[in-house]
């Protein structure tokens, strides 16, 4: 029983730092927290690519330690050197899944049509932040600056600022919130989203002789 014992220690040991990798991915990232055996999964191919990284930082250490003595490398600086690397590995990990900018190579070498984002609909939000305008059961409508949203248009709300209601009325197309400084939209009331151009977009639209669009869609720069 004791080396039984011994072995899963030993065993959690070795997938630790996938485990911290992984915390970090779905702690900063809006995507949804995979099923148990899913987490293990990756926390064992994190383990595997951080235990990979961990042979050059060796080399290297073992090189400085030839100038100048650190330390002797035992378990328990693999252990350090390991954890270290997951948390690094779990940072980057994130950055690129909230930009996108692995993925955006990949789609330029052909590699694939997939982004990093958690769905479309959050890849829509987050690619390019704008003007949005929510169109909601009984035919509401209102518009704002998202400051909010979830990666799951099934739950969660939306938080708008500078929200006004928009009415059919071209007298008054517009009932702005004064002094409302956001407001929370449930997304399962949202039927479908509409992004709108820049000010700047629709003057020189304007300009050049293209149809304008609805007074509503002209917006000023976003809120600070």
């Amino acid at each position: 029983m004791d080396d039984v014992s011994k072995d899963v220690v030993s065993l959690l040991l070795q997938l630790f730092p996938g485990f911290i990798a992984a915390w970090i991915l779905y702690g900063l990232t809006s995507y949804p927290k995979p099923s148990q055996f899913e987490r293990v999964a990756q926390a064992v191919v994190f383990s595997f690519l951080i235990k990979v990284l961990v042979v050059p930082e060796h080399w290297a250490l073992l090189y400085i330690g030839q100038l100048f003595a650190l330390a002797p490398w035992d378990e328990g600086a693999e252990l350090f050197a390991a954890t270290v690397t997951g948390i690094l590995f779990g940072l980057s990990a994130s950055y690129l899944a909230n930009n996108d900018r692995l993925y955006r190579v990949a789609r330029r070498l052909g590699l694939t049509k997939r982004t990093a984002y958690p769905s479309e609909w959050y890849g829509a939000l987050t690619r390019k932040p704008k003007y949005v305008v929510l169109h909601l059961d009984g035919d509401r409508r209102i518009s704002g600056w998202p400051l909010q949203w979830p990666s799951d248009p099934r739950h969660g709300h939306f938080e708008l600022a500078e929200a006004a209601w928009l009415t059919k009325d071209w007298a008054a197309p517009e009932i702005p919130l004064d002094g409302v400084d956001s407001i929370l939209i449930a997304a399962s009331a949202v039927q479908f989203i509409e992004f709108l151009k820049p000010l700047e977009s629709t003057i020189n639209g304007a300009e050049t002789g293209q149809s304008a669009p609805a007074p509503a869609a002209a917006k000023p720069s976003p809120p600070s």
